[in-house]
């Protein structure tokens, strides 16, 4: 049987246009990335709350919206699975609720009057992070990672929790562990850096000089006071283990100064009277230097400092014989020094 000539051109008219809904499906898959979609409830009537970002231990804001009737909603896209903070403008003095986004619907539920533990459902990423945080004692940081290499989650456990204390060798087998799609991914980046700095400050290498004023505005040099055992100590006056610290520092000082013991202290704090405030409370009678610039402080990254307290022990000679001593440990490595 044979088709007429209008049959044809309706067949050619229906392909077309399969043709053309085709390429626009395919332009709106395009326009149309991956993206998390944060449906949040609150119990507050009304206000403004921010979504953070998180860079080098601090949080900024990045995006904000309005609590209607106690519920929020924020809409955006990741490449990776990463940490954000979410706060309100009530002036909380408190941390950010953590939240691990990633490309999914997330619901969010925040009771103010406790402000621990966010509930969190549909981010897998997030579920890790809070298995961790329920077992943090227990975890060992190569196996977390060795279960989930390809895990931005595992990186940026491995960065925040465990990268100040590791040696130059468990940091860098534990990085040998994630997955090599992970290479560009920011935690990793920031890992390999802090491992590179750890190399040319771990122990034997020669401590790196710097300079930082001291609170009357003085400009010290940290190789000034080489010459005996000096400890280079960093702390903050926000810093809770950091003061509970400073009466053991205090006892151990008053024991060796006589025989040429003395403490370089460097604050990252960012209030100059809040850390004025804390050397007079404590009774810190040793040299204090800061630039106030909180964790960007750049004698702190010098040494790869990620976490305080946290210090170095410093011959008569400039050498690094010690890093992150404390209380007994600090005070038997210097019995045996001052011999």
């Amino acid at each position: 049987m044979k088709l007429n000539k209008k049959y044809w051109m309706v067949i050619l008219l229906l392909v077309a246009t399969m043709s053309i809904l085709l390429a626009q499906q395919k332009a709106r898959n395009k326009q149309t990335p991956p993206h998390f979609l944060i449906n949040g409830e609150i119990n507050l009537p009304s206000g403004t709350i921010y979504l953070k970002g998180f860079h080098n231990k601090i949080f900024f804001n990045i995006d904000s919206t309005q609590i209607i009737n106690g519920h929020f909603k924020f809409k955006g896209s990741v490449k990776n699975p990463d940490l954000f903070g979410l706060s309100t403008d009530r002036n909380e003095t408190f941390n950010p609720y953590y939240i691990f986004i990633e490309n999914t619907p997330i619901k969010v539920l925040i009771d103010t009057a406790n402000h621990h533990p966010i509930k969190i459902y549909g981010s897998a990423s997030n579920d890790l992070f809070e298995s961790f945080k329920a077992a943090r004692r227990g975890y060992k940081i190569d196996s977390l990672i060795t279960a989930q290499p390809q895990s931005p989650v595992a990186a940026y456990i491995l960065y925040r929790n465990y990268a100040n204390d590791l040696s130059v060798n468990q940091l860098e087998k534990n990085l040998a562990l994630f997955d090599p799609s992970l290479a560009d991914l920011s935690y990793i980046k920031e890992l390999k850096e802090i491992l590179a700095i750890k190399k040319q400050v771990d122990v034997g290498q020669k401590a790196i000089d710097f300079s930082a004023l001291t609170p009357d505005g003085k400009l010290l040099k940290l190789s000034q006071f080489y010459g005996n055992y000096l400890l280079l100590d960093f702390w903050a006056s926000w810093c809770g283990p950091c003061r509970r610290e400073n009466p053991n520092l205090v006892r151990i000082y008053n024991k060796f100064k006589s025989k040429g013991f003395n403490i370089f202290a460097v604050s990252l704090d960012q209030k100059r009277e809040n850390w004025i405030e804390a050397i007079s409370k404590d009774n810190l009678t040793w040299t204090h230097v800061s630039d106030l610039k909180f964790w960007n402080s750049e004698p702190a990254r010098l040494y790869a400092v990620r976490n305080i307290p946290s210090n170095v022990l410093i011959d008569p000679h400039g050498n690094i014989v010690a890093r992150n001593l404390r209380g007994e440990e600090l005070e038997k490595k210097l019995d045996e020094v001052f011999k």
